[in-house]
């Protein structure tokens, strides 16, 4: 945990180790930086206004360095703006202070379900590769400029190649558990994801499963 807070971070520690967590914290961002270099955690709770260095610059540096480990984000700023910028940074989750603490360990406990040392490294359908870590997109070799919600819904349904995926799992895993709009949106993100990938030409199209969702595929010219 890399929290600056003392008190804050003194009570969720306690908290976390009465459920049998084991629990580092540290103050601040370059610490917290070093020691997630240092250590093999299963998860990290990171702070965004931090002394040294910032959370966002911390999460960066881990996704560039090739670190999976799932990041869960606290803070005190919560707007839009921020969590989209947190996400794209790389991190998993985002959860804006005043909190609660039950809200807190349950998506913990999902982040540490979903891990982040299974995640395979680079995604491949035809000339697309999409690398989760790095948060980078590519068509034979040439960067793909996408938007944090784009990346993921890519990065989604090229998990299940050829599969269907429903537009409720791509919401479940794009947007956060507190987004409450039409399910529908994911809509929007396909249709800019269809243009991209076919002015790139890369190799590969998402088709509309009818009553269900989208699925990627190869596709043949």
């Amino acid at each position: 945990m890399v929290e600056d807070e003392e008190r804050l971070a003194q009570s969720l520690g306690q908290g976390l180790r009465a459920e049998g967590y084991a629990v580092d914290v540290v103050g601040d961002g370059l610490h917290g930086l070093a020691r997630a270099r240092e250590g093999d955690y299963a998860a990290i709770v990171l702070d965004l206004m931090l002394p040294g260095l910032n959370g966002f610059r911390v999460c960066r540096e881990l996704r560039n360095e090739g670190n999976a480990v799932p990041i869960l984000i606290l803070t005190a700023k919560n707007g839009e703006y921020d969590e989209a910028e947190a996400l794209d940074c790389g991190a998993d989750d985002f959860l804006a202070k005043p909190f609660s603490y039950v809200v807190l360990t349950a998506r913990l406990r999902a982040l540490l379900r979903r891990g982040g040392a299974t995640r395979p490294s680079v995604l491949s359908v035809a000339d697309l590769r999409i690398d989760p870590v790095a948060h980078r997109c590519t068509v034979a070799d040439r960067l793909l400029p996408l938007t944090g919600k784009e990346f993921g819904v890519l990065e989604c349904l090229a998990r299940r190649p050829d599969q269907a995926v429903p537009k409720t799992e791509i919401l479940d895993a794009v947007w956060d558990s507190a987004f409450r709009g039409d399910v529908n949106i994911v809509e929007v993100y396909v249709a800019a994801l269809r243009r991209k990938l076919d002015r790139a030409g890369a190799g590969c199209l998402i088709e509309t499963v009818r009553g269900i969702g989208y699925r990627l595929v190869r596709h043949e010219r």
